[in-house]
């Protein structure tokens, strides 16, 4: 009895985790409303999110780097020179 005790804790553990971390993931991947994904126009260290070189915000290590990007709201970006939409 004990076993099954404890495979159901470790069941219903599980799904509590997958919940939390799905509902984390959707508002990573919805980004923010009115917001758009801008690249090229960021100043060193005040990017949104990493890159293929680094893994967090904060961390673009020169001014203007084709992949780092900033959210900026919609429509912004194609007014900045060298800003291209990240898609």
């Amino acid at each position: 009895m004990k076993t099954n005790t404890a495979s159901i804790a470790k069941t219903a553990l599980a799904g509590v985790l997958a919940v939390g971390l799905s509902a984390g993931a959707s508002s990573v991947f919805a980004g923010k409303a009115g917001m758009e994904k801008c690249q090229g126009v960021v100043k060193a260290g005040k990017n949104d999110c990493g890159t293929s070189k680094h893994s967090c915000a904060g961390q673009a290590s020169m001014d203007r780097v084709a992949e780092e990007w900033v959210y900026l709201p919609v429509g912004t970006c194609a007014k900045i020179s060298g800003g291209k939409v990240k898609g």
